[in-house]
């Protein structure tokens, strides 16, 4: 499992995000706060707080090639 933080600053980069991790057949979680959402539910997604980072938890070691598709996004 690897987990990392990232900002999705607008409905273009949820709507990306969307659907570069749709592509992939692992979990992906994503948590703000509390809260805790599939990060392949767009709707999920548009319920965290968009303005904050977001803690992602893949549930893949070999995840290599999604890292460097999400890397735009990434906080480093």
């Amino acid at each position: 499992m690897k987990t990392f933080d990232l900002l999705l600053s607008s409905i273009n980069d949820v709507k990306d995000f969307v659907n570069i991790v749709s592509k992939y057949d692992f979990d992906v979680d994503l948590t703000s706060g509390r809260y805790v959402v599939d990060a392949k539910s767009i709707m999920g997604i548009f319920s965290l707080d968009l303005s904050k980072p977001i803690k992602v938890e893949v549930h893949s070691d070999d995840c290599d090639k999604f890292m460097e598709e999400l890397d735009k996004f990434i906080i480093k």
